[in-house]
C-alpha cells in the first residue's frame, strides 16, 4: 500500500519515504574471469592464496562485489590477506 497524500497549501507530499536502490552487484565467477581476463582456476588460486578479495559464499556459490574488486584493481592489486602457511 503505498498511499500519499498532497498538501493543497504548499503542494508537499506526504506519505512513505522511498526505499533507498540498492547498488551492490554481485558477479558470478564468469564475469569475474571477464573482469580479469584470467581463467576460473587462476581466480580461485588467487583468492586462496589471499592475492585478492575472497568474495562471499552464498549457497555454496562464490561471488564477488563488482564495487570491491574495481577498488583492488585501482589501488594495483596488493594481497588482501597472508595466506595460511605462507611465509611472513
Amino acid at each position: 500500500m503505498n498511499t500519499t497524500l498532497e498538501n493543497a497549501t504548499d503542494g508537499r507530499t506526504v506519505g512513505p519515504e522511498p526505499r533507498p536502490a540498492v547498488t551492490a552487484e554481485l558477479l558470478r565467477l564468469e564475469d569475474v574471469c571477464v573482469l580479469l581476463r584470467t581463467t576460473k582456476r587462476s581466480v580461485y588460486r588467487l583468492c586462496d592464496a589471499g592475492k585478492m578479495p575472497f568474495g562471499l559464499k552464498l549457497n555454496g556459490m562464490r561471488r564477488w562485489r563488482r564495487a570491491e574488486l574495481v577498488a583492488w584493481l585501482d589501488a594495483g592489486c596488493p594481497p588482501v590477506r597472508v595466506a595460511k602457511g605462507a611465509a611472513r
